[in-house]
């Protein structure tokens, strides 16, 4: 029997009596398993039906050989099976203009052959499977969604069946990307934190990559840092480079909530990649509702990675400190990991440094999260290591998010070292080593941080969008214009190198802190923070810094159908027309986000969410008086808009 449409995912379910049992992945901790299968396994990323257990027949004399043949939209894995010499399955051209047509898959043999297939499309075959809206589930350059169900008002909407659609669509669009020919298999490394849905997740999606032929490397409990490490390390007994990566995070959200980060080595994907996914992931959940089960030929290795990502970090602390052994020896340090993926830092970095870590708090892994929610931008959170640091009399705290992309530091005193202090102290460790280079940070940073990046530190302040990516993004086409840029923060505490290939590293931030304290006490072995300290001195802080999110109430009739983002942009032509008449407040003259504006000694920022019907207005001042100065001028201009709730803005103004 043969099918002319693509193959689809298929959902695990149980099959009749009749069908023959699907193996489980081979699991394995050294090489492959022998390729002894006589099976045509296949996964598509997009379109269309199955073609299960199928064989290739044709009279006349065959060789045998291993091809897998793939497109954009499928892993077709014809490996260590009979079948025609020369015998090619071909698919139509599936180019993005593809995505929008109906076509199907075309099969080309040097003379006809035909296809059998025992998956069957009786209405005792067809699985009932709730509707997901794919796109929904897109954040920026990262997919989150519900994972754990338990919260009102919040439907699970990352089932396991959809997390198997989104893998087999990365490896589809991987297998693409990397332009190879119909013998290569993938090898996927595939990591977690501690939430509470990560198991399940994690191994839906490693089904849905082995099923479609390709490999998987278990890496267990992660760091979203070190799966894009894993695409760059040469190591062949661990099974590295991985060819591509994925965490299964959702960073420091409620403990339903779950999510992926995909990676290449040219580092994190971007939103249209993203879009691209889940389209293709899309099609394929659609579809999966008349697939049978698939065999699945993937290989799974566990590989105990973070440990080979914590030697790099110990080795590059040891080469700043000269080779000297154990150059952290003496010091206090503690780290509070919110029960997230960080508590590797103590053990695996620290202690072997020789660092002193008593009264470390919240290493064990816990995805409810029950001492605070692991975000160095939470008050909570930057209370509990500051008290930590105050009760061990420690030299320094360090603080991590879930994922241990973020990161913070509280110096001995108590003081935090987050947001324009931490941007300012990686100014200044960056242009000791490469003097006037340009740093580029989010919108949000004060005016403080560029004097202070200007004038004390004779680099260039590059002000930008927010968003983590936006930001990377920028420093790295910054570079290709020929302006040298080492730096890319977010105030959140997303910070990247481009000696650490662009990459939001909150351990690897941590370790340039390291390293300066390691190289310091080879001079001085007393010294303690205040060589950190010491290297912010002279910012200029603001008394008073407020955050009011002003919403937009998308039902309200003042859109008149339109959407909530021209809406918002409304409110900011309308909000620049009124400051244009205002001899107090003065439009800064470089802007890329929103409308910045200065006056009476401080400034605002107005823009638009990246994502939400949200208008975030940041106002920085040095007295209560001067920020009501500001928070009134906007007033003025949004007042106009009646379906801006201005009730944030408002208690702010009252007080």
């Amino acid at each position: 029997q043969q099918h002319n449409s693509l193959p689809c995912l298929p959902p695990r379910r149980k099959k009749p009596a009749s069908t023959p049992r699907a193996r489980r992945p081979r699991i394995r901790t050294a090489k492959p398993a022998s390729r002894e299968l006589l099976l045509l396994t296949s996964m598509a990323a997009l379109s269309a039906k199955v073609i299960q257990n199928a064989f290739l027949a044709q009279d006349g004399p065959r060789t045998r050989h291993n091809p897998r043949y793939t497109c954009d939209f499928c892993a077709l894995n014809t490996r260590s099976m009979h079948s025609v010499q020369g015998c090619r399955l071909s698919l139509a051209d599936t180019s993005a203009k593809w995505l929008n047509t109906t076509s199907t898959a075309w099969i080309s043999f040097g003379k006809q052959g035909n296809i059998s297939c025992n998956a069957t499309q009786g209405a005792s075959d067809v699985l009932s499977i709730d509707k997901v809206d794919f796109l929904k589930l897109q954040n920026g350059s990262d997919i989150r969604g519900v994972a754990i169900a338990g919260v009102e008002g919040e439907p699970v909407n990352l089932t396991e069946l959809v997390a198997e659609a989104i893998a087999a669509a990365f490896a589809a669009w991987l297998l693409n990307k990397k332009k190879a020919d119909g013998l290569r298999r993938l090898r996927i490394s595939v990591g977690h934190d501690s939430r509470i849905s990560a198991h399940k997740l994690q191994n839906a999606i490693t089904h849905g990559i082995t099923a479609a032929g390709h490999d998987v490397l278990q890496f267990g409990l992660a760091s979203t840092p070190a799966m894009f490490n894993s695409t760059l390390t040469k190591d062949a007994i661990n099974h590295c480079p991985a060819d591509g990566g994925i965490m299964i995070t959702a960073s420091h959200l409620p403990y339903n909530r779950n999510g992926f980060k995909f990676f290449t080595s040219d580092g994190g994907l971007n939103k249209t990649d993203i879009k691209d996914i889940l389209e293709r992931a899309s099609r394929v959940y659609e579809e999966s509702a008349h697939c049978g089960k698939q065999e699945q030929t993937g290989v799974v290795t566990h590989v105990d990675y973070m440990s080979i990502y914590a030697s790099d970090l110990v080795q590059a602390v040891l080469k700043s400190a000269g080779n000297k052994e154990k150059p952290l020896e003496g010091l206090h340090i503690v780290v509070d990991a919110g029960n997230g993926a960080g508590g590797f830092f103590v053990d695996k970095v620290l202690k072997p440094l020789g660092a002193v870590t008593d009264g470390s708090q919240f290493l064990e892994p816990d995805g409810l999260f029950p001492n605070h929610i692991p975000n160095p931008e939470d008050k909570a959170a930057m209370e509990a290591i500051t008290q930590a640091v105050l009760n061990n009399k420690a030299d320094l705290g360090i603080i991590f998010d879930t994922d241990v992309d973020r990161s913070a530091a509280v110096d001995s005193s108590g003081r935090e070292l987050n947001r324009n202090r931490l941007i300012a102290l990686m100014s200044a460790i960056v242009l000791e080593e490469h003097p006037g280079t340009t740093v580029v940070t989010d919108s949000v940073t004060s005016d403080g941080l560029t004097a202070f990046i200007e004038k004390k530190l004779g680099g260039k302040h590059h002000r930008f969008k927010r968003g983590y990516k936006n930001v990377i993004d920028e420093a790295i086409r910054l570079n290709s214009t020929g302006e040298e840029s080492h730096l890319a923060m977010e105030t959140s505490g997303h910070g990247a190198l481009k000696e650490n290939h662009w990459l939001d590293d909150g351990a690897y931030m941590m370790v340039k802190l390291l390293n300066k304290l390691a190289g310091a006490r080879t001079l001085n072995p007393n010294i303690g923070s205040k060589v950190l300290t010491d290297l912010v001195e002279g910012l200029e802080e603001a008394a008073v810094t407020v955050e009011i999110r002003l919403k937009i109430d998308q039902n309200h009739a003042d859109l008149k159908g339109g959407s909530f983002r021209d809406y918002g942009e409304s409110i900011l032509k309308h909000l620049e027309s009124v400051i244009s008449k205002d001899p107090n407040l003065n439009k800064a003259p470089k802007n890329h986000e929103g409308v910045r504006v200065s006056g009476y000694g401080g400034w605002f920022l107005l823009r638009l969410s990246l994502h939400d019907p949200v208008l975030p207005l940041n106002i920085e001042a040095q007295s209560k008086n001067d920020a009501m100065k500001l928070g009134l001028a906007v007033l003025a201009a949004a007042s106009e808009f009646s379906a801006l709730d201005t009730t944030a803005l408002n208690k702010f103004l009252q007080q």
